[in-house]
Parts: structure tokens; C-alpha cells; sequence
């Protein structure tokens, strides 16, 4: 069943290639979304796929790359677009 979830990360989590690390997790999690940098600091995520998908991308998420630290990780339920758009990230 497919899902949907929108994360927002705090932390250091701009300049460290944190939206690289989320495009890489979620391509390789089959997921469909975007992700890019907020004007506050954050990064903002999008994703939707199937729920362990969604789960082990969460995780890694969570750890983030080497040179970032995560602080928070919000989590929001989102609904499903159902479009295999792919995983990009904005600018």
C-alpha cells in the first residue's frame, strides 16, 4: 500500500550534502519525492512509497551523512500522489 510522509530535519543539516544522502536513500528505497534546503536552516523532505520503504529511509534520515548532525527529525503523515515521479532535489 502506498504511503506518504513529509519530514522536516534540523540540525546541521545545510552544507554538509545532506540532500545528496536523501536523494541517494531514496532512490535506493524506490521512493518518489523531493527535497531541499529550508530558508531556516532545515531540510525539508517529501516521499512516498511502500511503508518499510518508508521506515528504513526514516532511519537513515535520522543518521543523516557523515559530516551533518541531526537533531530533530519532524514527521507528518501526507497523501499519496500515486505519480512514480522519481526523487529530485530542489533548489
Amino acid at each position: 500500500m502506498l504511503e506518504a510522509r513529509r519530514y522536516v530535519i534540523r540540525g546541521d543539516v545545510q552544507g554538509v550534502g545532506f540532500r545528496w544522502f536523501t536523494e541517494q536513500a531514496a532512490r535506493v528505497e524506490g521512493l518518489h519525492g523531493w527535497v531541499a534546503n529550508r530558508p531556516d536552516g532545515a531540510v525539508e523532505v517529501a516521499a512516498e512509497g511502500d511503508r518499510e520503504a518508508l521506515r528504513r529511509f526514516e532511519s537513515r534520515l535520522r543518521q543523516g551523512p557523515p559530516r551533518s548532525r541531526v537533531d530533530e527529525v519532524m514527521v507528518d503523515d501526507d497523501v499519496p500522489s500515486g505519480r512514480a515521479s522519481g526523487f529530485v532535489i530542489r533548489t
